[in-house]
């Protein structure tokens, strides 16, 4: 019998493109794309029901290597492209990849609706609080005093939590794991992939390359294992105060609710203006007025 790995490596992945891959190595990228396959894997969905969507970025290649239904879409506007597939067919199984930039800069207003509307498809955002691909400069997540090559004295603009802020939007499902827990972010992502509604993934991830290199925070053994140290479950950090939480990385299910799905809603719309329109064709019918027809 094949052993998993294999299974996974062999059924979703597309071997005929462009391997090697294009992220450094070390990058949490692949582990990331390996714990999405593994949750896929587990779950027992068929290839043809998922959709992955990307935008630009680091982690916009992904869809290049699995092998599901994938669109590599523009900066900031995966979600919408996600959300126009999901409309169209919301019996697929759709997943969203970005970058914290991504997501969240170019992408914030997206991002935001898109958990304000609860659209019923999975987020998951890899926030290595850099953009990584372009240069290395700063992004909403990138930590404040942190030097990229667009803050060289030090950046002076605070960050902002991917996970609250999704949370406070409306998301029915926040989590969130780091590069480091492949195991514990696999089953995040499980649960986030079966949750009805706009469940969103937040991965912490090492840019060592960019972001550690350039903050003496080592490369990208030294950066994992700082996820190791630094990471607190939400069980045990609800039971800390806020000194002992300062630096700490909180992971596990941040929110999770039940609310109305929007894409289920609109289709409710639909059909209730459809049968509206039949009953307004019949009644004319009745008094004889003759009704236009294609």
């Amino acid at each position: 019998m094949l052993e998993r790995a294999e299974i996974v490596r062999k059924e979703y992945l597309r071997h005929d493109k462009k391997f090697p891959h294009v992220w450094c190595p070390g990058c949490g990228n692949g582990i990331a794309m390996g714990a999405i396959l593994r949750a896929i894997q587990s779950l027992g969905l068929s290839k043809d029901e998922v959709v992955m969507a990307s935008g630009i970025g680091c982690s916009g290649r992904m869809p290049t290597y699995v092998d599901f239904n994938t669109i590599h879409t523009t900066h900031g506007r995966a979600l919408t492209f996600s959300t126009g597939i999901k409309l169209a067919n919301p019996a697929l199984t759709v997943l969203t990849v970005m970058g914290d930039g991504d997501a969240t800069a170019i992408g914030g207003n997206h991002f935001i609706h898109a958990a304000r509307r609860n659209i019923d498809l999975t987020a998951i955002i890899i926030n290595n609080s850099i953009y990584g691909m372009t240069g290395g400069q700063y992004s909403p997540t990138t930590p404040f005093g942190s030097q990229t090559t667009t803050s060289v004295y030090g950046h002076v603009e605070h960050a902002f939590s991917i996970a609250e802020l999704a949370a406070t939007a409306g998301a029915s499902f926040v989590a969130r794991s780091t590069v480091y827990h492949a195991a514990h972010l696999e089953e995040m992502l499980k649960l986030a992939i079966s949750k009805r509604g706009f469940s969103v993934m937040e991965v912490i991830s090492n840019c060592h390359v960019q972001y550690g290199k350039k903050n003496k925070l080592g490369g990208a053994v030294q950066m994992l294992n700082s996820y190791k140290d630094n990471a607190v479950k939400v069980e045990k950090a609800a039971k800390m105060s806020p000194e002992e939480l300062e630096g700490k990385i909180t992971i596990g299910v941040l929110a999770d609710v039940e609310k109305p799905i929007s894409t289920e809603v609109y289709r409710q719309v639909v059909e209730q203006a459809r049968l509206k329109a039949e009953k307004i064709t019949k009644e004319k019918d009745k008094d004889g007025v003759k009704r236009y027809e294609e």
